[in-house]
C-alpha cells in the first residue's frame, strides 16, 4: 500500500493526484501544479511562441503546451479512476510519530492520554507506561460520561443544599453582626451620655468656682475703681482751686473743702489684695482620679469639690513650714483639745480642795497662762484656717477672741472667788 500510494503521488506537491493531466513526455502532474509551473516559465521567458513551452520537473525536457495551457492537455483518466478507488477503499491511517520518523501512533497511552508510537513504548519517554488499544479504550470510556453525569445529579443536591445552608448561615451572621453593631453603638452612645454628663458636672463645678472668684474680687475691684476715680476728682478739683481767682474767701473755702475730700480719702481703708488658689487643679486631679476607673464604674466617677482659698504670703508660708506645718491639727480638733483640758483644770481644783484657800490664788494664775497659751493656739489654728478656707472664716476667729476673753474673766471671778 505504502508503495501505491508513492506512485499516485504528485511529484511536485507530495499529494494525491489531483486533476491528473499528462504532458508530452508522457509524466503525469496535477492540474494546479502544472499552472504553478507554467506561470513561472513563462516570467522568466524572454520569447513568447505560440506554444507555450514549460519543464518537466521529472525529465528536465522542455515540452510544449497547446494555446490553450494546461487545461488542454489531456487528463489521465485511468490515473484518476485509480485514486478514486483507492480513496475508497483504504482505511484511515494512524499519524507519523515526531519523535520516530515513519513510526505510526497505534498506542493510547492511558498515563499521558495521548497516542504513542512502539519506539515511545520501548525506548521513549512512554517507557513502561500502561498503553490500550485506542479503539477499546474509546469504547471502554464511551459510556462514563453518563455515568459521571448520573454522580454528578446526586452531586447536585448535595452542592445546592450545601447552598442553601451557606445562605442561610451567611443570613444568620449578617443578622447577628447587624445585632453587634447596634450594640456597640448602644453602648459607646451610652458612654458619650455618661462622659457628657460627668463633663457638664466638672463645669458646674468650675462655674461654681468662677463664680466665687467673681465674688472675691468684683468688690473690691470695684472699691479699687472708686478710689481712682475719686482720685481723679481731686485732681481736677485741685486744678480748679489753683485756677480760682474770684475772691480770697471763696479760695479759702474751696481749699478747706479740698483739705477734708482729701483727708477723707488719704484715711479711706485700701482693701487687700487677696490671693486665690485654685484647688485641685483639672489636670492632676483627673490624673490622679480617673485613670484607674473602669468603664463600668464611669458613673461613680468623681468630680471634686473646687475651691478657691487665699494664698498666705511668702513669708509666712515658709515661717509656717519651718516650724507648725508638721504638727498642725484643724481647729475642730483645737477646741476639743481646749475643752478637755478645762475640765481637767476644773476636777483638779477639786482635788486640790483640801489644800486650803492659799493654794487658789496660785491655781488661777496657772490656769490663766495655761488657758490663754492654748486659747492663742486656738486662735491661731482659726487664723489659718481664715486663710485656707476662705474670708468666710473671719468671723470665726473674731468670735473665738471674744470667747477667750470672757473665759478669761469666768476663769478670773471663779479662782478670786475663794482667796477673798
Amino acid at each position: 500500500m505504502d508503495s501505491l500510494e508513492e506512485d499516485l503521488t504528485c511529484s511536485v506537491c507530495y499529494q494525491l493526484f489531483s486533476d491528473p493531466r499528462v504532458l508530452p513526455c508522457s509524466h503525469t502532474f496535477c492540474q494546479p501544479c502544472l499552472e504553478n509551473l507554467l506561470q513561472v516559465s513563462t516570467n522568466y521567458s524572454i520569447w513568447r511562441p505560440l506554444r507555450l513551452p514549460i519543464k518537466c520537473p521529472n525529465c528536465r525536457s522542455v515540452v510544449e503546451l497547446p494555446p490553450a495551457g494546461v487545461d488542454a492537455l489531456p487528463s489521465n483518466v485511468s490515473l484518476r479512476a485509480i485514486i478514486e478507488k483507492y480513496q475508497r477503499d483504504e482505511e484511515p491511517r494512524p499519524p507519523s510519530c515526531q519523535e520516530h520518523p515513519r513510526q505510526p501512533l497505534n498506542m493510547y497511552c492511558i498515563q499521558d492520554r495521548q497516542l504513542i508510537c512502539g519506539l515511545c513504548l520501548t525506548v521513549g519517554q512512554h517507557h513502561g507506561h500502561p498503553i490500550d488499544d485506542l479503539q477499546a479504550a474509546f469504547a471502554r470510556e464511551k459510556a462514563t460520561p453518563q455515568q459521571l453525569a448520573e454522580l454528578s445529579e446526586h452531586r447536585w443536591a448535595e452542592v445546592c443544599e450545601l447552598g442553601e445552608q451557606l445562605e442561610q448561615e451567611k443570613t444568620r451572621c449578617e443578622g447577628l453582626l447587624r445585632q453587634d453593631r447596634d450594640d456597640v453603638t448602644q453602648f459607646f452612645h451610652s458612654l458619650a451620655l455618661v462622659m457628657a454628663k460627668k463633663k457638664e458636672a466638672y463645669l458646674e463645678v468650675l462655674d461654681k468656682a468662677a463664680a466665687e472668684v467673681s465674688q472675691a474680687y468684683d468688690p473690691l475691684i470695684q472699691r479699687v475703681k472708686e478710689l481712682q476715680e475719686e482720685q481723679l476728682e481731686l485732681m481736677s478739683l485741685g486744678s480748679s482751686v489753683e485756677e480760682e481767682e474770684e475772691s480770697p474767701l471763696a479760695f479759702l473755702e474751696k481749699v478747706h473743702l479740698f483739705r477734708e475730700r482729701v483727708d477723707k480719702f488719704l484715711k479711706a481703708p485700701l482693701p487687700h489684695a487677696i490671693k486665690l488658689s485654685v484647688t485641685p487643679r483639672a489636670a492632676d486631679y483627673l490624673q490622679q482620679h480617673w485613670p484607674p476607673l473602669t468603664i463600668g464604674a464611669l458613673e461613680e466617677a468623681p468630680v471634686p469639690a473646687v475651691c478657691c482659698c487665699t494664698r498666705r504670703g511668702s513669708a509666712e508660708a515658709a515661717a509656717a513650714d519651718g516650724s507648725a506645718a508638721a504638727a498642725r491639727v484643724s481647729w475642730p480638733d483645737q477646741l476639743l483639745a481646749v475643752s478637755a483640758f478645762l475640765v481637767t483644770l476644773l476636777l483638779t481644783a477639786v482635788w486640790l480642795n483640801p489644800l486650803g484657800r492659799a493654794g487658789w490664788p496660785h491655781f488661777g494664775q496657772l490656769v490663766h497662762s495655761q488657758t490663754g497659751d492654748f486659747l492663742a493656739s486656738v486662735e491661731e489654728g482659726v487664723m489659718w484656717a481664715w486663710t485656707t478656707t476662705g474670708v468666710t472664716l473671719h468671723g470665726w476667729s473674731s468670735q473665738l477672741s471674744l470667747l477667750r476673753d470672757q473665759v478669761f474673766q469666768v476663769m478670773a471671778a471663779f479662782f478670786e472667788t475663794p482667796s477673798s
